[in-house]
Protein backbone atom coordinates (compact mmCIF):
# COMPACT_ATOMS: atom_id res chain seq x y z
CA UNK A 1 0.00 0.00 0.00
CA UNK A 2 1.41 3.41 -0.95
CA UNK A 3 1.73 6.25 1.55
CA UNK A 4 -1.14 8.19 -0.01
CA UNK A 5 -3.42 5.18 0.51
CA UNK A 6 -2.40 4.62 4.11
CA UNK A 7 -5.14 5.38 6.63
CA UNK A 8 -3.27 6.50 9.73
CA UNK A 9 -6.36 6.06 11.90
CA UNK A 10 -6.31 2.30 11.29
CA UNK A 11 -2.80 1.86 12.72
CA UNK A 12 -2.24 0.77 16.33
CA UNK A 13 -0.32 3.22 18.49
CA UNK A 14 3.13 1.70 18.02
CA UNK A 15 2.79 1.50 14.24
CA UNK A 16 1.35 5.00 14.08
CA UNK A 17 4.28 6.52 15.98
CA UNK A 18 6.71 4.62 13.73
CA UNK A 19 4.87 5.92 10.68
CA UNK A 20 5.06 9.45 12.09
CA UNK A 21 8.83 9.09 12.46
CA UNK A 22 8.98 8.16 8.78
CA UNK A 23 6.62 10.95 7.75
CA UNK A 24 8.65 13.46 9.76
CA UNK A 25 11.80 12.20 8.07
CA UNK A 26 10.12 12.76 4.70
CA UNK A 27 8.83 16.22 5.66
CA UNK A 28 5.14 15.31 5.35
CA UNK A 29 3.51 18.06 7.40
CA UNK A 30 -0.13 17.12 6.76
CA UNK A 31 0.48 13.56 7.90
CA UNK A 32 2.24 14.74 11.05
CA UNK A 33 -0.69 17.00 11.92
CA UNK A 34 -3.14 14.15 11.29
CA UNK A 35 -1.10 11.68 13.34
CA UNK A 36 -0.84 14.14 16.21
CA UNK A 37 -4.60 14.65 16.18
CA UNK A 38 -5.24 10.89 16.16
CA UNK A 39 -2.97 10.25 19.14
CA UNK A 40 -4.58 13.08 21.10
CA UNK A 41 -8.04 11.67 20.34
CA UNK A 42 -6.85 8.30 21.62
CA UNK A 43 -6.09 9.87 24.97
CA UNK A 44 -2.37 10.42 24.66
CA UNK A 45 -1.15 13.36 26.70
CA UNK A 46 0.60 16.15 24.78
CA UNK A 47 3.93 15.41 26.44
CA UNK A 48 3.79 11.77 25.35
CA UNK A 49 2.94 12.74 21.77
CA UNK A 50 5.79 15.25 21.79
CA UNK A 51 8.37 12.82 23.14
CA UNK A 52 7.43 9.55 21.45
CA UNK A 53 6.16 10.76 18.09
CA UNK A 54 7.85 14.10 17.35
CA UNK A 55 11.05 14.43 19.40
CA UNK A 56 12.09 10.86 18.63
CA UNK A 57 11.42 11.45 14.94
CA UNK A 58 13.53 14.61 14.93
CA UNK A 59 16.26 12.77 16.82
CA UNK A 60 16.51 10.35 13.90
CA UNK A 61 16.57 13.27 11.46
CA UNK A 62 19.30 14.93 13.53
CA UNK A 63 21.49 11.83 13.56
CA UNK A 64 21.28 11.43 9.79
CA UNK A 65 21.93 15.15 9.29
CA UNK A 66 25.01 14.92 11.50
CA UNK A 67 26.23 11.86 9.59
CA UNK A 68 25.78 13.47 6.17
CA UNK A 69 22.84 11.29 5.08
CA UNK A 70 20.38 14.19 5.11
CA UNK A 71 21.12 17.76 4.06
CA UNK A 72 19.75 21.18 4.95
CA UNK A 73 16.75 21.17 2.53
CA UNK A 74 15.51 17.82 3.87
CA UNK A 75 16.00 18.88 7.46
CA UNK A 76 14.11 22.12 6.85
CA UNK A 77 11.20 20.08 5.46
CA UNK A 78 11.27 17.80 8.50
CA UNK A 79 11.42 20.78 10.84
CA UNK A 80 8.47 22.37 9.06
CA UNK A 81 6.48 19.16 9.51
CA UNK A 82 7.46 19.16 13.18
CA UNK A 83 6.11 22.71 13.51
CA UNK A 84 2.70 21.51 12.33
CA UNK A 85 2.51 19.04 15.18
CA UNK A 86 3.92 21.53 17.66
CA UNK A 87 1.25 24.08 16.75
CA UNK A 88 -1.32 21.60 18.08
CA UNK A 89 0.68 20.55 21.13
CA UNK A 90 2.05 23.87 22.36
CA UNK A 91 -1.20 25.24 23.85
CA UNK A 92 -1.98 21.84 25.40
CA UNK A 93 1.47 21.66 26.95
CA UNK A 94 1.01 25.16 28.35
CA UNK A 95 -2.33 24.17 29.89
CA UNK A 96 -0.83 21.15 31.63
CA UNK A 97 2.16 23.14 32.85
CA UNK A 98 4.57 20.53 31.51
CA UNK A 99 8.20 21.45 32.10
CA UNK A 100 10.23 21.44 28.90
CA UNK A 101 13.91 20.50 28.91
CA UNK A 102 14.86 24.15 29.06
CA UNK A 103 14.60 27.53 27.39
CA UNK A 104 16.89 28.98 24.73
CA UNK A 105 17.28 32.54 23.47
CA UNK A 106 18.88 32.54 20.02
CA UNK A 107 19.85 35.25 17.55
CA UNK A 108 22.33 36.18 14.81
CA UNK A 109 24.90 38.74 15.92
CA UNK A 110 25.12 42.41 14.99
CA UNK A 111 26.16 43.08 11.40
CA UNK A 112 24.99 39.68 10.19
CA UNK A 113 21.60 39.16 8.53
CA UNK A 114 21.91 35.45 7.76
CA UNK A 115 19.22 33.34 9.36
CA UNK A 116 18.93 29.92 7.68
CA UNK A 117 21.44 28.30 10.02
CA UNK A 118 19.93 29.98 13.06
CA UNK A 119 16.44 28.96 12.04
CA UNK A 120 17.54 25.37 11.55
CA UNK A 121 19.15 25.29 15.00
CA UNK A 122 16.02 26.79 16.54
CA UNK A 123 13.84 24.15 14.91
CA UNK A 124 16.12 21.31 15.99
CA UNK A 125 16.19 22.62 19.55
CA UNK A 126 12.41 22.84 19.61
CA UNK A 127 12.31 19.33 18.21
CA UNK A 128 14.51 18.21 21.07
CA UNK A 129 12.04 19.57 23.62
CA UNK A 130 13.32 23.09 24.28
CA UNK A 131 11.29 26.27 24.39
CA UNK A 132 13.00 28.54 21.87
CA UNK A 133 12.84 32.34 21.76
CA UNK A 134 14.23 33.48 18.39
CA UNK A 135 15.14 37.16 18.61
CA UNK A 136 16.16 37.43 14.96
CA UNK A 137 19.14 38.81 13.06
CA UNK A 138 21.58 41.73 13.44
CA UNK A 139 21.28 41.59 17.23
CA UNK A 140 23.36 43.99 19.30
CA UNK A 141 24.64 43.34 22.80
CA UNK A 142 21.92 45.31 24.56
CA UNK A 143 19.19 43.39 22.73
CA UNK A 144 20.78 40.11 23.78
CA UNK A 145 20.97 41.27 27.39
CA UNK A 146 17.40 42.54 27.35
CA UNK A 147 16.22 39.19 25.98
CA UNK A 148 18.09 37.34 28.72
CA UNK A 149 16.48 39.52 31.36
CA UNK A 150 13.00 39.20 29.86
CA UNK A 151 12.95 35.49 29.09
CA UNK A 152 15.35 34.09 31.74
CA UNK A 153 16.57 31.23 29.52
CA UNK A 154 18.96 28.44 30.40
CA UNK A 155 20.92 28.85 27.18
CA UNK A 156 22.01 31.73 24.93
CA UNK A 157 22.71 30.79 21.33
CA UNK A 158 24.60 33.11 18.96
CA UNK A 159 25.09 32.61 15.22
CA UNK A 160 27.40 34.27 12.69
CA UNK A 161 28.06 33.47 9.04
CA UNK A 162 30.57 36.23 8.28
CA UNK A 163 34.16 36.30 9.53
CA UNK A 164 33.72 40.03 10.12
CA UNK A 165 30.85 39.47 12.57
CA UNK A 166 32.37 36.55 14.50
CA UNK A 167 34.23 38.81 16.98
CA UNK A 168 30.94 40.37 18.10
CA UNK A 169 30.18 37.16 19.96
CA UNK A 170 33.05 37.99 22.31
CA UNK A 171 31.62 41.51 22.78
CA UNK A 172 28.39 39.95 24.05
CA UNK A 173 30.13 37.42 26.32
CA UNK A 174 32.50 40.06 27.71
CA UNK A 175 29.56 42.34 28.54
CA UNK A 176 27.75 39.46 30.23
CA UNK A 177 30.88 38.87 32.31
CA UNK A 178 31.24 42.56 33.15
CA UNK A 179 27.68 42.62 34.45
CA UNK A 180 28.11 39.45 36.49
CA UNK A 181 25.69 37.50 34.29
CA UNK A 182 27.97 35.10 32.45
CA UNK A 183 27.74 32.16 34.85
CA UNK A 184 23.94 32.17 34.81
CA UNK A 185 23.74 30.95 31.23
CA UNK A 186 25.10 28.25 28.96
CA UNK A 187 26.45 30.01 25.86
CA UNK A 188 26.50 28.12 22.55
CA UNK A 189 27.96 29.57 19.35
CA UNK A 190 27.86 28.40 15.76
CA UNK A 191 28.18 29.35 12.12
CA UNK A 192 30.18 28.34 9.06
CA UNK A 193 33.41 30.30 9.78
CA UNK A 194 33.65 29.31 13.45
CA UNK A 195 35.57 26.41 14.95
CA UNK A 196 36.10 24.87 18.36
CA UNK A 197 39.21 26.92 19.08
CA UNK A 198 37.32 30.15 18.44
CA UNK A 199 34.57 29.05 20.80
CA UNK A 200 37.11 28.44 23.55
CA UNK A 201 38.93 31.71 22.86
CA UNK A 202 35.80 33.87 23.27
CA UNK A 203 34.62 32.07 26.39
CA UNK A 204 31.63 30.16 25.03
CA UNK A 205 30.59 26.90 26.67
CA UNK A 206 30.59 25.11 23.34
CA UNK A 207 30.94 25.54 19.59
CA UNK A 208 28.31 23.62 17.60
CA UNK A 209 29.22 22.77 14.01
CA UNK A 210 25.65 22.12 12.90
CA UNK A 211 22.04 22.08 14.10
CA UNK A 212 22.07 18.43 15.14
CA UNK A 213 25.19 18.92 17.25
CA UNK A 214 23.63 22.05 18.77
CA UNK A 215 20.59 20.07 19.92
CA UNK A 216 22.73 17.26 21.35
CA UNK A 217 25.11 19.70 23.05
CA UNK A 218 22.28 21.74 24.56
CA UNK A 219 20.73 18.62 26.08
CA UNK A 220 24.05 17.36 27.41
CA UNK A 221 25.11 20.67 28.97
CA UNK A 222 21.76 21.48 30.56
CA UNK A 223 21.52 18.03 32.13
CA UNK A 224 25.10 18.29 33.41
CA UNK A 225 24.37 21.69 34.94
CA UNK A 226 21.21 20.42 36.64
CA UNK A 227 22.97 17.30 37.91
CA UNK A 228 25.65 19.52 39.41
CA UNK A 229 23.04 21.77 41.02
CA UNK A 230 21.30 18.73 42.48
CA UNK A 231 24.56 17.34 43.82
CA UNK A 232 25.36 20.64 45.53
Amino acid sequence: MSDDELDLATLPDDELTQQMHEDLYDGMADEIIEGTQILLRRGWGPQRVLNEALVEGMRIVGVDFRDGILFVPEVLLAANAMKGGMALLRPLLAETGVQQIGKVVIGTVKGDIHDIGKNLVAMMLEGAGFEVVDIGINIDVQTYLSALEEHQPDILGMSALLTTTMPYMKVVIDEMTARGLRDRYIVLVGGAPLNEEFGVAIGADAYCRDAAVAAETAQTLIRARRDLATAV
